[in-house]
């Protein structure tokens, strides 16, 4: 994390008698994908910005298991489910927060089925509420000579409905905004769901994520906004693919926050 940061670790706090109102979700690629680790290091810095009482489980939190079910390996979903299921029952989690649409599916729609109940925020909706409430507070004029298109996550948002929450976050920051010809329930996916990410390309004319890439390289934004992992590494790789790193950048929402507060 941040070097002026302490992140809090649940089974320190605990020890205290102290239960943080969240859990923060680190998630695979927040922990070990380099790229990604920047994006938790920035919404850590947006929770201690705001003041949100929260602490991650560190060395305890292992998969959610959800890769291995989209692979179709039940009995390790499974195994990981329940294995993390009775880590928050020890630690009496209710509220969970992450910045993985993949996490957020699985701990919203199928971590019930094996006992496991909480209320879910994927962090473009808790930014929406912080930046709503005034806790996060954009310099307009850091972005206002950008333009951001916003590239819709699968489980995000025709998998779980959530469409607004990362706009509103991308409005905050007045820049100038575009939209992909296939956006919002008509988005095309990355390439990464279904745990395409873990195996190679099956045979076809085009991969998806260079499929996707030039969409949004068409709409010619400065910025491709992303909120999910997966999402980030597939436009990443294409935008390098198609030799536009230097032009376009890939941030995820709450790097754009971080950086329009100066953090």
């Amino acid at each position: 994390m941040s070097n002026s940061i302490q992140v809090p670790v649940l089974a320190e706090v605990a020890a205290k008698g102290e239960f943080p109102e969240y859990l923060f979700w680190v998630g695979c690629a927040g922990a070990f994908d380099e790229r990604y680790q920047k994006v938790t290091r920035a919404f850590v810095k947006l929770l201690h910005k705001a003041g949100v009482s929260y602490a991650v489980l560190g060395k305890e939190e292992t998969c959610t298991g959800d890769p291995a079910r989209r692979a179709g390996n039940e009995m390790l979903f499974q195994m990981q489910a329940l294995t993390v299921i009775e880590t928050l029952k020890a630690y009496e989690v209710k509220k969970v927060i992450t910045c993985c649409p993949h996490c957020y599916n699985v701990f919203k729609n199928e971590y019930p089925d094996l006992g496991g109940n909480y209320e879910v925020i994927h962090h473009s909706v808790f930014l929406r509420k912080l930046v709503n409430e005034g806790k996060l507070v954009a310099d307009p004029e850091i972005f206002s000579d950008k333009t951001i298109v916003f590239h819709d996550p699968c489980y995000l948002g025709r998998g779980n409905g959530e469409y607004e929450a990362p706009r509103a976050v991308i409005a905050s920051l007045r820049s100038k905004t575009k939209e992909m010809p296939r956006n919002m329930s008509k988005a095309l996916c990355c390439g990464a769901g279904g745990a395409q990410m873990f195996k190679e390309a099956e045979p076809g004319n085009k991969e998806v994520n260079a499929e996707r890439t030039e969409e949004a390289l068409a709409t010619k934004a400065d910025i491709v906004a992303t909120a999910c992992p997966f999402c980030m590494t597939m436009l990443t790789d294409g935008i390098k693919f198609r030799d536009k790193q230097d032009e376009v950048k890939n941030y995820d929402i709450a790097e754009l926050l971080v950086m329009a507060m100066g953090l």
